[in-house]
């Protein structure tokens, strides 16, 4: 069942099965704008499924999902872009297949992705540093109301994970809504405002920053405690 929600993007008592395999048991959230919300969760929790059904790529057996009318924008665990063409060229090719606008915030992001340097490298030929650079890139083209990245971080140097944190965070802030899954919830510690715990395709904790803060132990001990030593650590 489809339900229309003109702010946020919510899934209330949501389940998917794959014959006797349950990936998502009860699943209830809301992904807000104005906030950078975490997905986090060990390999198998149901994070990817939850990601696929929010676009509409996956349908769930149960449950309800609103979706805003609003601009999505999407950033897979595996770039996504033509190995053929140059950057430039992707981002041009993109560009016109979602009738971006002139108005500058294109360069505006290639700027902050340190994009410009291999402008006119071929994608395939490029580094994963700058392949993930690309596909973030182009989730971001059409400045999307509601912006849902799959591990954002992987393959970035320190220096271009701390601008990009520091952008996501901005980009939140100026009102639209940042949904990330990712197993390296410490490095977002500081600018995520919500952040949801997946375990074997259940919500085992689900709380904001201000909450966060009357918590005496760190996000990685937190997530450590909820999911087990193991699962906690990134692959």
């Amino acid at each position: 069942m489809i339900a229309n929600a003109p702010q946020t993007l919510t899934v209330k008592n949501l389940r998917r099965e794959y014959g006797p395999v349950v990936a998502l048991d009860g699943v209830s959230l809301a992904v807000e704008p104005g906030t950078l919300h975490c997905l986090v969760g060990p390999n198998g929790s149901g994070k990817t499924t939850l990601f696929r059904i929010l676009l509409g790529l996956t349908q769930p057996t149960g449950g309800v999902i609103s979706r805003p009318e609003a601009t999505v924008g999407v950033g897979f665990q595996r770039p996504s872009w033509y190995p053929d063409l140059t950057v430039a060229e992707n981002l041009h090719v993109f560009g016109r297949l979602m009738d971006v606008p002139a108005d500058g915030w294109q360069e505006y992001v290639v700027d902050v992705l340190g994009l410009d340097r291999v402008r006119h490298r071929r994608a395939g030929a490029l580094s994963g540093g700058y392949a993930k650079k690309l596909d973030l890139a182009l989730a971001l083209l059409k400045r999307p109301r509601f912006l849902l990245l799959d591990e954002p971080l992987a393959d970035l140097d320190d220096v271009s994970e701390s601008q990009f944190l520091d952008f996501l965070a901005s980009y939140a802030g100026a009102g639209n809504a940042v949904f990330v899954s990712t197993h390296r919830i410490a490095d977002f510690a500081t600018v995520l405002d919500r952040v949801t715990v997946l375990d074997h395709g259940r919500v085992v904790f689900d709380e904001t920053s201000e909450e966060l803060t009357t918590d005496d132990r760190s996000m990685t001990e937190m997530y450590t405690e909820l999911v087990g030593p193991t699962d906690a650590k990134s692959p």
